[in-house]
């Protein structure tokens, strides 16, 4: 056939369109020239490699047309066989994007295809042929080595979908060779196992008189773990050759029995359960699928993980699969949970941008193995973002950090750093009361994976996590990453929704998720805790590679699974949940009564596993660990002689003082429609937020608040002080969220440090111990959960220098959470200008200390020594919470900020940017002289300042005074309009610059990363936008009357709340047209395709916005073509579309979708289709649109008003030409565009985010009944869901007039 290129009798190769846009082409032609090879140009197409059931002569000819046209094939299928390389997915592995591809053409009627896989085939222009070796080396300098192969030979590509025969188990001769057998397996299997643990193994093994199999073993490792069992936190500590009584652990568990109050679980599942308040939760019911509300309490899930190692291996997926991880961890407690909001963060060494050098960055030397820090953090970022955006959780909150320095304390010099990176991964989520406990689980149970097939992914992953990076084998490292699938894992959290919605007829009685070590963690942990055996069928398990043994089977990493004990009676309730959300399950054995894991093999008809659970998890050698203590040589640190000018610019360019927008913007934080506070501040939407706030439900003001606390470079010196400094931090930064009693605030604390390396071993145990007896204790602060990662060096070895090592400061990142009672007390950096004269206050908690060590003014000039900060406000800091809430609650506080990472000159810049003001500033009243500023306004100690109103100040004092630091708060400033920043001490002027120069250079760091990952005109376009003090920001204008309370008619019309897998904005637009009058129902594409619902009985439709089938093939293409090709489907629409008396909404991927349904709605000629952001990434901001007269029925009576709204996508810019989209303004057809701050149509980035011409946002048809639109109303209906809003707008932002007129048509 013409159409295709035969590989073999059922393997074909279908070229597709042009993947990259002509920016990124060249990017890739330097990459190319830079390594030595002539070339003149380069194309680069997406390939098919798709395999039949079938011979190839044997498929219809009409089921290989829809196929080209499902997959938009190229016209010319010719290939070059010179000059060109295919790069693919791993071989041996389903991309997510397979699993998708293939959903969408089953669902659309092709039923012959087995398998299919993208590849990019690039084909080079050269002046002369390209060798093999020179091709090869292009190649595999493009590829990604961890998740991606290559083929020079496009024949040879019919040996990708090789199926290799089934394998059993190997046998380890142990009783014939001893402990050595056990050593060989240890070092080719990458165990990780000590001489103890081996000891241990060889005893037991020799009683049974029985040879462990290869899986058993590598299920003992992954079981056994630092990074499963936490051994170095369970261990006993002699110091100084005395027997301490308690181990870590026990000192972290001592703050959780100093205060238990508001804890209901700690210490299990992953993860803790706090109290939360009664509220109203709004979701489906499950039999009628009607939207209610439920009055009960809301109780927040939190946890916060790490995902270090992956992510030095492969960035993307490392930071990826940490997020989906933590997402399962919370969706996993209790009998099923509800995870709602995230938070994400990073460490790295020094960034060293190309072009961009600091003065502080020595040269770079790492191994060739792990990814260098500009790798991690133009790779690591997008991919935790991009797991988050595609399962539809909001990440609001976030920490970077950037240190790497070369200190001799020991007499010999050593380099700390983060070549081996942090990567921080958490959230909260929402439980039941009823479900908090897991269920007792009879014998007879069945035991059921649900998610995605077993892969050759993530091999042996606790057991890598576990080591120092560059210790274990390149190949084991290889094995050890995993691969992400978000729209699978939100497939599997729709079937835990669907079961906890149920209350007390939950069929879930256990779950557990599948992360480090696979099902050969995850089952048997769920045996203990349930404390039963269990029987497992290996060959039930889900497997997309036939070939594998046992061992991988049984232990590989493949993500977004969950292994869940049903009780018999509710499992034909659990499958139906299965089948309507499409999401694979399996039952793969059932709970047996002898403490037993037999895991039978009916391929091979053995056994590869048969161990007693508590052989598995028995008790190992008690571990003991020593030092004795040593005293650090503190070395003097002076900075007195600096230039203030000079210091202020290379401070704000430090990237950990330095604008955070390039991590922000990247990631959907309006999702859910429940947060309240995220990263960005005010009407410039400036990255400069001290917490994160969301709602716990769509009524009310309750909410919970997130923050996070982080002093890792003081460690170098002074461990225990840099603990209790991040410890402070975090409640120093929750503070202005609304927190009434300190004892309010319970804690994550992730430890990270080299244990074995320096004074490791005395860093972590005195950092524990004064968190956890000490600071914690004194704060009644509880810490009920938390995780450690104990190998953070990288060594290596290099020919020319030897041995080289980087190790990590002991790194305490702590998070904390609280319940907040009314969320619209908060306050933000913000100076707000428009209540009248003000003052600043400052609040030195640090009682007049002025410590330099470890702050950024020391790390830009390269001296890692002096003094560093600690908390001096023990005793004091209790009260001041109060004291601060009620300054809250009587509404005293205009602004808030702490001061933190480059001290109270950052500080206070950062407010005066976050309101676009100036700031006369004086120092006089805390600076003792002139030799003395460099210390007052860059150190780092513990500190606030807010703005009050200047006639409040003696009330303001007056409450302050009580908590004993009355003689530290210093009134040092007010706002000013010249928009200049000034800085003085006894009337003589030490700093005077404008807004603009400051802007420069702390966006300098956010521009020059962007430049690199995203389109460099759009970057640069956001730049001058961000460093432009003049800009208006927001500047709504409304011209119609915001209701303050909605009166709904007693009869209420039916609306068909439409999702598609992968959809995952659903739950808040029902909660719109809920509070608009509707009876919202919620419907499944597969409730529609088996006629259990049917569009005819509805009054609207709204299509809802996420990732249907994660937008493989194109946004909301493959939802669409799962319609245009099932005829009885196409014809329910087209049907629907025609009625007069009924609306369509289609809003993001639902407006994607309706754009490719265009040819069945009448009065749609011209309307676009939506294509990828001119930015080429995914663009989340809160954007101005205006209103545009049209018959839209929607938009009725909104006309000419300039209103906030969020917008989170990857492909929003339309795709017709300007002389299109005037036909269509003409036609009427255009009801909103996005504008800029002066509320004029615009097609400049960042106020339209992606690139339509004409500043297009969204169409309607002739007769106003379907209106699609990118940006999401769903999400700003209530005033405290606008990250920023003005002060009029009470209950309801205008956004909920455009819900109302759809109830107006209706009736």
């Amino acid at each position: 056939m013409n159409s295709t290129k035969e590989v073999s009798g059922k393997t074909v190769l279908l070229k597709g369109q042009g993947y990259f846009s002509d920016f990124r082409l060249n990017s890739i032609l330097k990459t190319i020239r830079d390594l030595g090879v002539k070339t003149d140009s380069i194309v680069c197409n997406e390939v098919y490699i798709v395999l039949f059931k079938d011979e190839l002569k044997n498929i219809k000819e009409k089921e290989i047309t829809t196929l080209n046209v499902i997959l938009n094939s190229n016209k010319d299928q010719s290939f070059s066989k010179e000059n060109c390389f295919l790069i693919t997915p791993r071989k041996g592995t389903i991309s997510p994007w397979s699993s998708k591809a293939q959903d969408i053409i089953k669902n659309s009627g092709i039923n012959s295809l087995d398998r299919i896989e993208r590849g990019l085939l690039y084909s080079l222009s050269t002046p002369t042929m390209i060798n093999l070796s020179q091709l090869k080396f292009l190649a595999e300098n493009l590829a990604d080595r961890m998740t991606q192969s290559v083929f020079l030979n496009l024949d040879q590509i019919s040996s990708f979908f090789y199926k290799h025969k089934k394998n059993s188990f190997k046998v380890i001769p142990l009783l014939k060779e001893g402990k050595k057998a056990l050593e060989r397996a240890n070092e080719l299997l990458g165990l990780a196992l000590n001489n103890s643990e081996i000891e241990y193994l060889y005893v037991n093994y020799s009683d049974k008189e029985k040879d462990p199999t290869d899986a058993e073993l590598m299920m003992f490792a992954q079981a056994n773990s630092e990074h499963c069992r936490h051994k170095i936190f369970n261990s006993f500590w002699q110091i100084d050759g005395k027997q301490e009584p308690l181990s870590l652990f026990q000192m972290v568990q001592n703050t959780y029995q100093v205060n238990k109050k508001g804890v209901l679980s700690a210490y299990k599942d992953n993860a803790a359960v706090l109290e939360g308040f009664e509220g109203k939760r709004f979701f489906p019911d499950p039999k009628t699928k009607i939207y209610k509300t439920s009055k009960e309490a809301i109780h927040l899930v939190t946890k916060v993980e790490t995902h270090n190692h992956p992510t030095a291996i492969s960035p993307f997926s490392g930071a990826s699969t940490g997020s989906g991880g933590e997402i399962r961890d919370e969706g996993a407690v209790g009998r099923g949970a509800k995870p709602k909001v995230g938070l994400c963060g990073f460490s790295v060494s020094n960034l060293r941008i190309p072009g961009f050098p600091e003065s502080w960055e020595i040269p770079e030397d790492s191994p060739e193995r792990i990814a260098k820090p500009l790798q991690i953090m133009l790779e690591a970022p997008i991919g935790a973002a991009a797991f988050n955006n595609e399962f539809g959780r909001p990440n609001i909150l976030g920490y970077f950090r950037s240190f790497e320095m070369e200190a001799d304390f020991e007499g010999s010099p050593q380099v700390y750093g983060y070549h081996k990176p942090i990567m921080l991964a958490g959230g909260l989520g929402n439980i039941k009361n009823s479900h908090i406990k897991k269920a007792k689980v009879p014998v007879g149970s069945k035991l059921v994976v649900l998610g995605g097939p077993a892969m050759l992914i993530g091999l042996g992953g606790g057991s890598a996590s576990s080591l120092t990076s560059g210790s274990s084998d390149q190949e084991l490292d290889y094995a050890s990453v995993q691969r992400e699938n978000a729209e699978m894992e939100r497939r599997c959290q729709e079937v835990l929704d669907r079961c906890w919605q149920k209350g007390n007829s939950n069929p879930i009685l256990f779950i557990h998720d599948v992360g480090a070590g696979g099902l050969s963690n995850a089952i048997p942990e769920l045996l203990k805790d349930i404390g039963h055996g269990g029987k497992v069928d290996l060959r039930e398990i889900p497997n997309a590679e036939p070939g594998m043994s046992p061992l991988e089977i049984w232990c590989n990493e493949s993500q977004e699974r969950y292994v869940l004990t049903i009780s018999k009676k509710n499992l034909s309730n659990f499958i139906y949940f299965c089948e309507r959300e499409r999401c694979p399950y399996a039952l793969i054995g059932e709970i047996t009564k002898s403490p037993q894991l037999q895991v039978y093999d009916s391929e091979f008809d053995n056994y590869p596993i048969n161990l007693s659970l508590d052989f598995l998890f028995g008790k190992l050698p008690e571990s003991i660990r020593t030092f004795n203590t040593k005293k650090k040589s503190i070395k003097g640190l002076n900075l007195n002689n600096l230039e203030i000018n000079s210091l202020v610019k290379r401070v704000l360019r430090h990237p950990s003082v330095a604008s955070k927008n390039f991590l922000i913007t990247i990631g959907d934080r309006s999702i859910t429609g429940l947060v309240h506070r995220d990263q960005l501040v005010g009407p410039w939407q400036v990255p400069v937020s001290d917490n994160a706030i969301s709602l716990i439900s769509f009524y009310g003001k309750e909410g919970e608040a997130m923050s996070i606390g982080e002093r890792s470079p003081c460690a170098v010196q002074d461990s225990p002080a840099s603990a209790r400094m991040a410890v402070a931090e975090s409640v120093t930064n929750i503070l202005s969220s609304g927190i009434r009693r300190i004892s309010d605030i319970k804690l994550s604390a992730n430890w990270m440090g080299s244990p074995d390396r320096l004074k490791g071993n005395q860093d972590l145990y005195e950092a524990v111990f004064t968190v956890g007896m000490e600071l914690c204790p004194a704060w009644k602060i509880s810490i009920p959960v938390g995780k450690d990662s104990l190998s953070m060096a990288t060594d290596w070895d290099d020919k020319k220098e030897g041995r080289h090592s980087v190790i990590s400061p002991l790194s305490l990142v702590i998070s904390a959470f609280s319940r907040i009672k009314n969320v619209d007390l908060s306050v933000t950096p913000q100076l707000i200008t428009t209540e009248g004269p003000s003052e600043l206050l400052f609040i030195d908690l640090a009682k007049g200390k002025q410590r330099m060590g470890g702050s950024i003014a020391a790390q830009v000039e390269n001296k890692l020594y002096g003094m560093t900060p600690d908390v001096e406000c023990v005793k004091e800091m209790p009260e001041f919470v109060r004291s601060f809430y009620k300054l809250l609650l009587n509404r005293k506080i205009l602004a808030y900020h702490d001061r933190s990472d480059g001290g109270l000159v950052s500080t206070l810049v950062e407010m005066a940017f976050a309101a676009r003001s100036g700031i006369d500033i004086d120092i006089s009243s805390f600076c003792r002289s002139d030799s003395k500023q460099i210390q007052a306004l860059f150190n780092e100690e513990l500190g606030v300042v807010i703005q009050i109103r200047k006639k409040d100040k003696k009330e303001v004092l007056s409450i302050l005074s009580t908590f004993g630091i009355a003689d530290h708060i210093y009134s040092i400033g007010k706002p000013n309009c010249d928009k200049k920043i000034r800085i003085k001490r006894n009337n003589k002027i030490s700093f005077e610059t404008s807004l603009t120069k400051l802007l420069k250079e702390w966006s300098s760091v956010s521009y020059r990363m962007q430049s690199i990952r995203d389109n460099p005109k759009t970057a640069q376009e956001e730049y001058l936008y961000d460093i432009d003090q003049d800009r208006k920001g927001m500047n709504p204008k409304v011209t119609f009357y915001i209701p303050k309370r909605i009166t709904r008619g007693l009869k209420k019309p039916k609306l068909a709340i439409l999702r598609e897998q992968g959809v995952n904005g659903h739950v808040e637009m029902a909660a719109a047209f809920d509070r608009a009058g509707f009876v919202c129902v919620d419907v499944h594409m597969t409730d529609l395709v088996y006629r259990k619902i049917r569009l005819e009985d509805f009054r609207g439709l709204v299509a809802c916005g996420g990732f249907s089938y994660g937008d493989v093939l194109g946004a909301g293409r493959g939802w669409a073509t799962s319609i245009l090709y099932n005829e009885r489907l196409k014809n329910d629409f087209k049907e629907f579309f025609l009625r007069p008396d009924v609306f369509s909404l289609g809003i993001c991927n639902g407006c994607q979708m309706f754009a490719h349904l265009s040819s069945l709605i009448p009065g749609s000629k011209g309307w676009p289709i939506f294509l990828k952001n001119t930015s080429e990434k995914f663009e989340a901001r809160v954007v101005q649109t205006r209103i545009h007269k049209t018959p839209s029925i929607f938009f009725k009576d909104m006309s000419d008003s300039v209103l906030p709204i969020p917008v989170a996508h990857g492909e929003g810019r339309i795709s017709i030409s300007q002389e299109e989209a005037k036909l269509l303004f003409k036609r009427n057809l255009i009801p909103v565009v996005y504008s800029d701050d002066l509320g004029l149509t615009t097609e400049k980035y960042p106020f339209n985010p992606n690139g339509s011409c004409e500043g297009v946002a969204g169409v309607t048809n002739e007769s106003g009944t379907v209106t699609i639109m990118m940006p999401h109303p769903e999400r700003s209906f209530l005033s405290l869901q606008n990250s920023w809003r003005p002060k009029a707008w009470l209950k309801y932002g205008p956004w909920i007039k455009f819900f109302s007129n759809a109830r107006e048509f209706i009736d």
